[in-house]
């Protein structure tokens, strides 16, 4: 069996990774490494830009840290990250969110995305429930 790059990428990937889009608040908890100790540091913002593919893909999250504009490019698959929580998801229709950087403020928030499908297969799963539940406690039919 010929061993390619492509399997040796896959064993590297990362499993556990949240699904998350252009546009989404994340938290991204990193490990870093100070002489010879480590601690974790969160950096908390909204995603600008997702890049690459494989284990270069990367992801770039921006910040306003003390009226100042933060950027931080982070690689997916690598090993210092060690936890992504998604916060909110924005309401975008760019891949590439680069006009933030000129916005503070109120006018560099994004609308939050409201998820129309959740609510439109929830109400009808529960209305079959709800008439079988009524017919059963209806009172029994005579049969001539």
């Amino acid at each position: 069996m010929k061993v390619t790059v492509d399997m040796i990428e896959q064993s590297q990937l990362k499993k556990n990774l949240p699904a998350f889009r252009v546009g989404d608040q994340v938290r991204v908890t990193l490990k870093i490494v100070e002489g010879e100790s480590e601690r974790l540091q969160a950096f908390e913002g909204t995603v600008i830009r997702i890049s690459g593919h494989g284990l270069s893909r990367m992801f770039t999250v921006r910040k306003i840290s003390f009226g100042i504009g933060v950027e931080r490019m982070i690689p997916l698959h690598s090993p210092r990250i060690e936890k992504i929580d998604v916060l909110r998801s924005g309401h975008v229709r760019r891949s590439r969110l680069y006009f933030l950087r000129a916005r503070t403020g109120k006018a560099a928030r994004l609308d939050e995305k409201v998820d129309r499908r959740d609510e439109a297969t929830a109400v009808p799963a529960a209305a079959p429930v709800a008439a079988k539940a009524k017919a059963a406690t209806a009172a029994p039919v005579a049969q001539p």
